[in-house]
C-alpha cells in the first residue's frame, strides 16, 4: 500500500488570491474593469472592434429579428471582443518575456491572432445568414 503525499503546511494558492465571498466580486469586477480600460487605451485593434460592434449591437437590438437571432447576432460580435482581449493579454505576456523574436512567443501571438480572425469570419457569417432574409425582403 501506497502512503498518502504529505499534507503542505502552506496553502497551494497563492497568497494574493483572495479566499472568497463579497469582497472576491468586488475585486474580480475592479479587475474587469481595469483590464477593459486597459485593453481600450492601449490596444488600437481592441477599439477598432468596439467602434464597429458598438453600432452593429445597438442595430441587432432595434432590428430584433427575434430573441434567438438577436443573442446570435449580438453574441458574434461579443465574441470577437472576448478573442481580441485574450490575443491581447497573450501579447501583452509575451512582449513582458522578451522582445527578442523567439519562436513559441512569435507561435503563440500568431494563434491569438488565428482566433480572432475565426472569430471575425465566424461574426461575418452569422450576421449574414441572419440578415440575408431581411436583406432580400427590403
Amino acid at each position: 500500500m501506497s502512503t498518502p503525499p504529505p499534507v503542505p503546511d502552506k496553502p497551494l494558492h497563492a497568497a494574493q488570491k483572495s479566499s472568497g465571498g463579497p469582497a472576491r466580486l468586488v475585486g474580480a469586477l475592479r479587475y474587469s474593469a481595469a483590464g477593459l480600460r486597459a485593453a481600450f487605451r492601449h490596444e488600437a485593434a481592441f477599439r477598432q472592434e468596439l467602434a464597429l460592434g458598438l453600432p452593429m449591437v445597438a442595430f441587432a437590438l432595434w432590428l430584433h429579428p427575434g430573441r434567438v437571432q438577436t443573442l446570435m447576432l449580438v453574441g458574434s460580435v461579443v465574441l470577437v471582443w472576448v478573442a481580441e482581449l485574450l490575443n491581447s493579454a497573450i501579447e501583452a505576456l509575451a512582449d513582458a518575456l522578451s522582445t527578442e523574436k523567439h519562436p513559441l512567443l512569435g507561435r503563440a501571438k500568431d494563434l491569438g491572432s488565428a482566433a480572432v480572425m475565426l472569430c471575425l469570419l465566424f461574426a461575418g457569417f452569422t450576421w449574414a445568414v441572419l440578415l440575408w432574409p431581411w436583406v432580400v425582403r427590403a
